[in-house]
């Protein structure tokens, strides 16, 4: 993960347009609530293959970034697995960022 996406990525946790943990994550998914998903490499196979299949389903993008700590770190918390943001624009500068 960059630096600079690191920083969005915290600033967007600061402004409450995030969610962490795979049920709560997939939820938000369903909602429509999310607009882009992270997923840490080294989440476990099940994990990985339940998130990307609810974002190809609903139409959400889903980047693989960084590992749990990396992720984690760059919101502020322990390590963490899934990661949703749920404002557009933040969104959209991130996964520009990531890809």
């Amino acid at each position: 993960m960059t630096p600079k996406a690191a920083q969005l990525l915290g600033l967007a946790m600061r402004a409450r347009k995030i969610v962490t943990g795979e049920e709560l994550v997939i939820t938000a998914v369903r909602n429509g609530q999310a607009r882009l998903v992270l997923l840490a490499s080294d989440a476990s196979d099940n994990t990985a293959k339940k998130v990307k299949d609810k974002c190809s389903y609903y139409g959400v993008s889903c980047v693989t970034t960084g590992d749990r700590h990396s992720l984690g770190h760059a919101i502020g918390k322990d390590g963490r697995v899934t990661v949703a943001v749920t404002d557009g624009k933040l969104a959209e500068s991130i996964q520009r960022l990531l890809t």
